[in-house]
């Protein structure tokens, strides 16, 4: 099948824009609607799956590469529209659903059916079109979602280098921050949280692996999941690595994100981390709206805040209001003593299953027109296309995960045990079994930085995502206001299949923290 042309990207040195006034909404105005409310819209005969799906195109075609110049959408898929019109027809024949009618983007490392490639932002996979969905994929569907595109991403999920800029890829370019446009939107799924936030879908599906959902989530003003490893299928993915990989929803509000997993969570006999899944998929939605927070112990790692004035009173905030809620804050003062090494041996994991899962990946493509078929084929075109590829910066994580053995070398087996055993059983269960809490609550990362090509990524500040991560254990983030004009998000962590917690957490603080601020599409903070 042939591929689609992709969306141009934007001109990478473009003048900062003044502060855009309101794009047009097409035929049904979707801006900040959550998915309840366009269901809702949809039942009750206001409007159509059509009338919103084209709304949603024309906001795009206003905004990614025009306008504001997000340049979060790589691709819209040719057959959203008619898809849409098939779930009209479906609801018109008594069907109903929460996802009916609903469009999603994906994340250009999922695979979706049709003429578009899956390219992880890399035209190394220009030609990846496999015409197939994703498990993940397939249950939206099935679920009745539209899927409307695919997402601009970190191009390989930033596991390409050490100096790399989050947001960028050679295919999609930079992604635009919408509170500030000179400002990153953090990595990976970059082009899924400015796509969620500034309404280009209902609703968005990022990967992470460690930090590329929560992270962007956070910077962008969304609520973002990372699911327990296992309970969303991985298959179709183009990978980083089996033990953290894992996909997630990325959504304005945690009643959106509660009901996307609904939809994609489950168990897929191609998986086999899924095989845990079974008997624990939850109606998440059905969940919410509950007083949890009254009498709920909340740890807090207090080593873990970091130093940073403004988001720490930021936080003290958002603690206040689970306080108000009846919660009790019980402050854990030291929690990285038992979790020592826990970072470099995640490295290792990292780098020995990049190079294996990549290679399991590419050999498992579907005939098509990509000629690589192992590491070393990714990092021979890179070199070979250099005045695209490698324009901004090296291949250097390339070039160490080259260097590692099989997925059978001792020192691969040591460090999967150690990081596992350490992120879980000495770090997060330790915390919650030793301070007697439920869940762990943190700051989710300090605001983002400015966008700066060719010079990496200035990250500081406290980062909550690496012992979830790499134990495998579930991780929410959700809007707790701005700093300076920037989202910050709170992020709320328990132990494995706590997920459908987490999320009734998260969505009592949401309903008494009313945090989260639309974003304004400025050039710049304070303007």
């Amino acid at each position: 099948m042939r591929a689609v042309r992709l969306l141009a990207p934007l001109a990478l040195l473009a003048a900062p824009l003044a502060a855009q006034d309101a794009p047009p909404n097409g035929d049904y105005p979707v801006e900040e609607k959550s998915i309840s409310e366009l269901e809702a819209a949809m039942q009750s005969g206001e409007t159509t799956s059509a009338a919103i799906t084209q709304g949603y195109i024309d906001r795009i075609a206003a905004m990614n590469h025009a306008g504001p110049e997000l340049n979060a959408v790589i691709a819209v898929l040719p057959g959203a529209l008619e898809e849409a019109r098939r779930r009209d027809t479906e609801r018109a024949a008594g069907r109903s659903g929460p996802m009916l009618g609903i469009p999603v983007i994906v994340k250009d490392n999922i695979e979706t059916k049709g003429p578009v490639p899956t390219t992880a932002g890399s035209y190394a996979l220009e030609s990846n079109v496999t015409d197939r969905d994703a498990p993940l994929v397939a249950k939206l569907r099935e679920a009745g979602a539209v899927i409307l595109g695919k997402a601009n991403l970190s191009e390989w999920a930033n596991f390409r280098s050490n100096d790399s800029t989050s947001g960028w890829s050679a295919v999609g370019g930079l992604t635009r921050n919408p509170y500030a446009l000179d400002r990153n939107t953090c990595g990976s799924s970059s082009g899924s949280a400015v796509a969620a936030a500034a309404s280009l879908a209902a609703g968005t599906v990022g990967t992470e692996t460690d930090g590329s959902i929560t992270c962007p989530a956070s910077s962008n003003g969304i609520v973002g999941l990372k699911p327990t490893l296992g309970l969303v299928s991985r298959r179709f993915i183009v990978p980083i690595s089996h033990s953290q990989d894992t996909a997630g929803p990325m959504t304005r509000t945690v009643r959106d994100a509660a009901i996307m997993l609904g939809a994609m969570a489950g168990v897929d006999s191609g998986d086999p981390a899924t095989a845990a899944a079974v008997g624990r998929v939850s109606d998440y939605a059905g969940l919410l709206g509950r007083d949890v927070l009254k009498g709920l112990q909340i740890g807090v790692p207090r080593d873990r805040v970091g130093d940073d004035a403004a988001l720490t009173a930021k936080f003290e905030e958002a603690l206040d209001v689970l306080r108000a809620q009846g919660a009790t804050i019980v402050d854990i003062d030291e929690s990285r003593e038992a979790t020592e090494g826990v970072g470099e041996a995640e490295f290792q994991v990292l780098l020995s299953e990049f190079k294996a899962d990549m290679a399991d990946y590419l050999q498992g493509l579907p005939d098509n027109d990509v000629t690589a078929k192992t590491l070393a084929d990714l990092i021979a075109f890179n070199e070979a296309d250099k005045a695209r590829e490698l324009r901004y910066f090296d291949q250097s994580l390339f070039l160490e995960a080259q260097k590692q053995g099989d997925l059978s070398d001792p020192k691969y087996l040591k460090a999967r045990e150690t990081a596992t055993r350490l992120a879980g059983q000495m770090g997060i269960d330790k915390m919650l079994a030793d301070a007697k809490v439920t869940v762990l609550a943190l700051p989710t990362r300090s605001p983002v930085w400015l966008s700066t090509l060719g010079e990496g990524d200035n990250f500081s500040g406290p980062s909550a995502s690496g012992l979830p991560a790499q134990a495998g254990y579930p991780h929410l983030t959700v809007p707790m206001g701005l700093i300076d004009g920037l989202p910050v998000g709170i992020s709320f962590i328990g132990t494995a299949w706590t997920d459908d917690f987490l999320l009734q957490v998260g969505d009592a603080y949401e309903r008494a923290s009313k945090a989260r601020v639309p974003p304004r599409y400025l050039p710049t903070v304070g303007q």
